[in-house]
Parts: structure tokens; sequence; C-alpha cells
């Protein structure tokens, strides 16, 4: 081949590789971001709260049984007996199997304190705890099974939890509330000012939940036998929602 024909077939080469790179498509471009609020636009921004209070109508007990034993084989089997136990005291009193739950299991040592003298501490056994989660419905039942599972061998009693099921209708009633009030300032404060009102060109939201119940009170209570059984009051639950609207004045 010359040295003519191989210059050709290198430009014809080069060509056909600038041809391709030329049509090829384009990246498609990321979405942009909402852009803010143009400020040559007057406008007035508002705040509103809602607060909406609601009996709770479900509740969580979290029990545990832990024992020892000079090794791990001997504290688990042992824990394992009570552990049936306690779950067939509350599936005996009602509770289906679907709603225990176990949260958690731990298997540790256990060491005698260090020496006066100085040295080093030796082990003496193992501890096994076992802590299972109660969802109860029937509010009415709760301290009556934190006395059964106690009588069956538990020995723990972590929390009681209060909540709402329903909680997802009680937040949205309590934004509602706040977009209420929210557009009540501001057709106060346009009427204040002379001015009107135009469309909502911003609004954002923060909705808190429901406060739990404290463990303390319940394990106070899961210890005191000055009655029959066990009173455990549940709390009424707040749920707070603040949304921030901004209007655009005309």
């Amino acid at each position: 081949m010359s040295a003519v024909r191989r210059m050709l077939t290198t430009l014809v080469v080069l060509v056909g590789l600038t041809a391709a790179a030329q049509t090829q498509v384009p990246p498609a471009e990321s979405p942009q971001p909402r852009p803010p609020v143009d400020p040559r636009v007057r406008t007035l921004r508002v705040e509103g709260t809602g607060e909406v209070k609601a009996q709770p109508d479900e509740a969580f007990i979290d029990v545990a049984v832990e024992t020892s034993a000079p090794n791990a084989k001997a504290a688990g089997e042992e824990n394992a007996k009570r552990m049936e136990k306690v779950l067939a005291a509350l599936t005996g009193a009602g509770i289906a199997k679907r709603d225990l739950q176990t949260r958690n299991y731990n298997v540790y040592p256990e060491y005698t304190p260090s020496p006066p003298q100085g040295g080093e501490p030796k082990l003496k056994g193992y501890r096994v705890s076992n802590l299972v989660s109660v969802h109860v419905t029937d509010l009415s039942k709760v301290g009556g099974l934190l006395d059964k599972a106690l009588a069956a061998g538990a020995n723990r009693v972590d929390s009681v939890r209060f909540g709402l099921s329903r909680q997802d209708a009680v937040q949205g009633e309590a934004l509602r509330q706040a977009v209420a009030r929210a557009r009540k300032s501001a057709d106060v404060l346009a009427a204040s000012l002379n001015v009107k009102l135009g469309a909502v060109l911003d609004a954002s939201t923060v909705t808190e939940a429901p406060r739990l119940y404290p463990a303390t009170f319940a394990m106070d209570m899961a210890e005191s036998r000055a009655a029959p059984t066990t009173p455990i009051q549940p709390e009424e639950q707040t749920v707070q929602a603040k949304v921030t609207l901004i209007f655009a004045i005309q």
C-alpha cells in the first residue's frame, strides 16, 4: 500500500469517529431543585399550630426473665423454662401469639469483684436475659397482665408504653388545625395592613409524635402490692403540628 493510500484510509477512520462522537445523545439533565420564592414578590409569612389530645388505644409491655448459673448452658435452660411459663400465662390471659415478640436475648459472663489486694476478677457464672414485648389492645388488662407475668417467673419490667393505632388520623387533624389557624392569622394581618392575599407560595410543616408513657411509673406500680391488681392509668396522648405558610400579596 502506498503512503498516499494509507493517509486516505487514516483520514476516513478519523472522520467516522468524529461523526459518531457528534451523534451521541447528551445525558439527561438532573431535575432542578424547587426555586425559592422570588424576593421581588411581596409576601406575608405566618405560622400556625395545632394540638389534638386523644386517649391511647394500645400498649406495649416489655417484660424479661433473667437467670444466672455457673455455666451458660444451665443459665439458658433455666431461662427457657421460666420464659415458657411466662408466655403460657400471657396467652392464657388472652394475648395472641402474634402479639408476643422477642426484642432482646443476651448471654454474658459475670465476674467476682476485684480483690482489694489486687489481681484479676474471677468468673463466677453466666447471666441470661430474655426480653419479650407484649402488644395489648385492651388497656384494662395491662395491670393484670403485669401481675400474671411476674407471678409466672418474669423478674424484670423494662417499660410500659402507650400509643395510638390511629396516629395518622390524629396527626392529620392536628395539621388541619395548624393550617386553619395560619390562614386566620394571615387574614387578620392582611386586613390590618390593608392588603389582599394572593396564592400560597410555600408551605412547610413539622409534626410532633405523642409522648411515651414513663417507664419508671410502670415499674413502681408493678412492684406495689397494695392492690390485688396493679393499677395502670394511661396518660392522654398529645399530638402537635406546626405549619408555616407564605402568601403572595396582591
